[in-house]
């Protein structure tokens, strides 16, 4: 019994990055692809909403583990909620954060499998090294915006004295935490900016060393202005770890330079305005010896002149 083996055509991918799709087409895919990432962020926001009120525990409890923080009667952490949906609204809103974090491995695939065919290979495999490293890098960032928080909310109640009663409004305070960790996260992906300029050959690694004095200024700046606790704490904890970062992204950034010098042994002692030495042959020119005359090509004889054609039938008969 004889299968008949169907053939299979070019896949989404190939037929975007050869040119072949149509506008249409591209639009359509586009269609489909937000669709699938909506969907996954519509699943994901289920999830979240679940999970809200660990989540907002978790993230209360910088606060609450404070000693000033407590109820003295009960004991118990407790915050001021203004209005009547205001927990109910933070509920919606952790559930959307928490939902784009779970559905983030389906819509970030999505939006790479519309741009990634545009892409040249090796464009592509720096965009896989970048994304691996973004991702631990942020969660570097929250974890360090959670030592600050604790730290700057513990320098801050303790300069407000003991006559002072400290209630924090649960909205407000959620929205800082989230705004410090979303911050610090951003701020833990400069090194990848660095990396990118020496990838691309806009600057070398001997550049980015000469210029450590601006980037620590910059650092220690940018820290004390982002950094929304007036505490020296956080400031000087995030300046330190993107001063370190900065570093080891230089030091990845040599390890670039000698791979790239590696392939440019035979040009490393010429400037780029020098000329590259010619290499002189003194072997003897040998005359080209002559060539056979081929006899004449005689003259065709003459074509028969056609037959006349028989009137009586047409074209057709």
């Amino acid at each position: 019994m004889a299968f008949a083996l169907r053939k299979r055509g070019p896949s989404t991918f190939e037929r975007a990055a050869d040119g072949s799709m149509t506008l249409m087409e591209h639009v359509r895919e586009l269609r489909n692809r937000l669709f699938r990432a909506s969907l996954a962020i519509l699943v994901g926001f289920g999830f979240g909403i679940w999970l809200a009120t660990p989540v907002r525990v978790l993230l209360s409890k910088p606060y609450c583990d404070l000693p000033q923080a407590k109820d003295p009667d009960t004991g118990l952490c407790k915050f001021v909620q203004l209005g009547v949906a205001d927990v109910f609204l933070l509920n919606l809103k952790i559930g959307l954060w928490v939902g784009l974090i779970i559905a983030a491995p389906v819509w970030l695939y999505q939006l790479w499998a519309f741009i990634a065919p545009g892409l040249h290979r090796h464009e592509r495999r720096y965009a896989y090294i970048f994304t691996t490293l973004a991702a631990p890098l942020f969660a570097a960032g929250a974890v360090l915006a959670f030592f600050v928080t604790t730290k700057g909310l513990e320098f801050l109640l303790d300069i407000s004295g003991g006559d002072i009663s400290t209630t924090l409004e649960v909205t407000r305070y959620i929205s800082f935490v989230t705004n410090l960790i979303l911050l610090f996260g951003v701020a833990f992906e400069f090194p990848l900016v660095v990396l990118m300029l020496n990838f691309v050959g806009l600057a070398s690694a001997r550049r980015l060393l000469s210029w450590w004095r601006v980037a620590v200024f910059v650092f220690f700046a940018f820290s004390a202005v982002v950094t929304p606790t007036p505490d020296p704490f956080g400031m000087t904890a995030l300046a330190i770890c993107l001063c370190a970062l900065y570093f080891a992204a230089v030091g990845v950034a040599f390890i670039n330079d000698r791979r790239k010098g590696r392939r440019k042994e035979s040009y490393a002692g010429l400037s780029d305005d020098e000329v590259s030495p010619l290499e002189l042959d003194d072997d003897p020119v040998v005359a080209t010896p002559e060539l056979e005359l081929s006899e004449p090509v005689h003259a065709s004889e003459p074509v028969a002149p056609p037959r006349p054609i028989d009137r009586r039938y047409d074209d057709m008969t």
